[in-house]
């Protein structure tokens, strides 16, 4: 905090819209727009983020003493541990069948989004440190109050989840896959980097796509309308119903997304003839392209690759982003330039027989992970120093 003052007061809010959305933003930042309170505003005021859909808001706010908002976390009372991405279904199975109740739990995350970043946001020229212990003492007395069986911060940054560490919390690792920009001018500079094999695998693909009829475009702000949301929602429903049996998000949702946010939109439209048969939906970062969503109406070889991770790709090289990142799953990604990474999450369980067991499932876990990423990364289609 600006003075070292302690802080007025600690609150819990069941809406984001009650928290003023530039005190939210000035905690946030503008890197990730996840994070932003448009995005998360619109999660609930669309329906898809509720008390209904298991996801009841708890947002956590800490005020200095002059009322200023000086640190958030975004937080869900959970009754399911669906639509995280971080898998926790075997502890509550095993939590319930010694007699436990799991359910609630807490969830700090952005709901159905498995995108890294600041979980425990601090408001700049704020002390961070001090603002930061403050909300995971917060975030652990809330589970006290709320009887939750467990508080479970998702995707945080490596910083985040250090000091959730430090704080006596379990650490998670998992993997997701990543593109960089290696300071590429052009598509066909980055494939110059690839090995030989590599790189003409990639152009047949594009141009097998190419021969198929298909064409694609990148739209963003004014250019979304709203037959594009529809459309898109359409294959939003066709990938959730082979997935998942349910879409998560609902169509307001995206209505909201493209009125509020739509100049950190990048949506991808494929059309034949004119008609759009698929589409994939990213954001805008100040230094990332977030690949979220995929769907099509039809099946056409190689169009995922094409509209997911080639065209992300030229997007960001064109607008001199640093990085694509393409989300969890799918070791095809490696071929395509996408390279593994560590993610992170931290745990507090609260009954010690759990805390106990899941302390050591993630033991043997974390190796298992690390010797994954590392095998993995030794798939990398970059051309090694010999020239291949």
């Amino acid at each position: 905090m600006p003075d070292g003052s302690k802080p007025a007061a600690i609150k819990v809010f069941t809406h984001i819209r009650e928290v003023p959305a530039a005190d939210w933003d000035a905690c946030a930042g503008p890197d990730n727009p996840f994070l932003c309170h448009a995005f998360l505003s619109a999660l609930e005021e669309s329906g898809s983020a509720t008390a209904k859909t298991g996801w009841l808001p708890q947002h956590v706010v800490v005020e200095d003493a002059a009322g200023t908002v000086i640190g958030c976390a975004p937080a869900y009372l959970k009754s399911h541990s669906f639509g995280e991405y971080v898998f926790d279904h075997g502890w509550a199975d095993a939590y319930e069948r010694a007699g436990g109740r799991y359910y609630p739990k807490i969830q700090v995350a952005v709901p159905f989004t498995p995108v890294p970043g600041p979980r425990l946001l601090v408001r700049p020229g704020c002390d961070r440190n001090q603002v930061t212990e403050i909300l995971i003492r917060a975030l652990e007395q809330l589970a006290v109050e709320r009887g939750a069986s467990s508080v479970h911060v998702t995707f945080p940054t490596r910083s985040d989840c250090e000091r959730l560490c430090d704080a006596g919390w379990l650490q998670r690792i998992g993997q997701q896959y990543h593109w960089e920009n290696r300071g590429y001018q052009s598509f066909d500079a980055f494939l110059a980097d690839l090995s030989s094999r590599k790189r003409k695998a990639i152009r047949k693909e594009r141009r097998e796509v190419q021969e198929s009829g298909i064409r694609l475009k990148v739209l963003t702000g004014s250019e979304i309308e709203p037959r594009h949301w529809d459309a898109f929602f359409r294959f939003y429903r066709n990938t959730s119903d082979r997935k998942w049996g349910h879409p998560y998000l609902t169509r307001r949702f995206f209505d909201l997304l493209g009125e509020r946010l739509a100049d950190r939109i990048a949506l991808v439209m494929a059309e034949r003839d004119g008609h759009p048969v698929a589409g994939a939906l990213n954001l805008i970062g100040t230094d990332t392209l977030y690949g979220r969503n995929w769907g099509a109406d039809e099946e056409v070889r190689y169009l995922h690759f094409e509209a997911c991770y080639y065209q992300a790709i030229e997007f960001a090289i064109a607008r001199g982003l640093r990085r694509v990142e393409a989300g969890a799953q799918g070791q095809h990604k490696i071929q395509r330039g996408y390279l593994p990474v560590r993610t992170y999450s931290a745990h507090l369980i609260r009954d010690p027989a759990l805390e106990r067991a899941v302390r050591e499932f993630l033991e043997h876990e974390t190796r298992m992970v690390e010797c994954e990423i590392a095998a993995l990364a030794e798939e990398s289609p970059f051309r090694k120093a010999d020239g291949e």
